[in-house]
């Protein structure tokens, strides 16, 4: 069964959580909370793109699709003549 992953609940009370601890006098304290709030951020930013690629794929191609065939291109060996 597929995880669900966080919902915008936990994604808003880790956002909080994370600014309250960039209050903090500690330094390691404040940047731990400044990173959760950064990483709060890049996943917002990762759904929206996600969301607005599967509402409008490019160039019309299936999304999982791309995204295989990317991979693909990633992990196949530089020395391969089919690039």
């Amino acid at each position: 069964m597929e995880q669900a992953g966080l919902n915008a609940d936990e994604l808003e009370q880790l956002r909080r959580w994370g600014a309250g601890l960039q209050q903090d006098s500690r330094l390691e304290v404040s940047a731990a909370g400044r990173a959760i709030v950064l990483l709060i951020d890049e996943i917002e930013r990762l759904h929206v793109l996600v969301w607005d690629h599967r509402l409008y794929p490019p160039d019309g191609e299936d999304l999982p699709v791309t995204l295989a065939q990317r991979l693909r291109q990633r992990l196949r060996p530089q020395s391969d003549p089919t690039d």
